[in-house]
């Protein structure tokens, strides 16, 4: 189950000056969980996040936010009873894993979810990633059985 934020955890909110930064973080993430890094596409999403807080929220872990990060959004479902908080990216730094940030960093998400008045906190996790999912269920997320299944849709016409 998840424990409360240790009062010791530094984290805070990435701003436009830390784009850069949380790219770099970004592209060895998506090396390192399979994924297709492409920067203008993920450029875009993260600059929208940045810009607009009314999506969501980038948190830097660490003193310096270099221990990791992750990305919170948020979302809407009838079948969740409304508004949810998506837990979008989690990301630990190889030199900050095995110190128990990963659960930290689940605890202040299910905190800041919490902060948005929300009662679900949402994920999902690669097949191939099995520690990871380890780590979500030791603090209490349940496997829903379910698969995500994705549409890639053309860009909307320019208004």
């Amino acid at each position: 189950m998840l424990r409360p934020v240790d009062p010791a955890l530094h984290a805070r909110d990435a701003t436009a000056a830390d784009r850069a930064h949380v790219l770099t973080m970004m592209r060895a993430f998506y090396a390192e969980d399979r994924l297709v890094f492409d920067p203008v596409r993920v450029g875009a999403g993260l600059d929208t996040l940045l810009a607009d807080p009314i999506h969501g929220v980038v948190l830097l872990l660490g003193d310096g936010g270099d221990d990791g990060y992750l990305v919170l959004t948020r979302g809407f479902s009838l079948e969740q009873g409304g508004a949810f908080a998506l837990l979008d990216e989690l990301y630990v730094a190889p030199q900050a894993r095995g110190r128990g940030l990963g659960a930290q960093a689940l605890a202040l998400a299910a905190e800041r979810s919490r902060a948005w008045g929300v009662a679900m906190l949402r994920l999902e996790v690669h097949h191939h990633n099995p520690r990871a999912k380890a780590l979500y269920l030791r603090a209490g997320f349940v496997d829903g059985h379910r698969d995500m299944l994705t549409l890639t849709l053309d860009a909307p016409a320019a208004r």
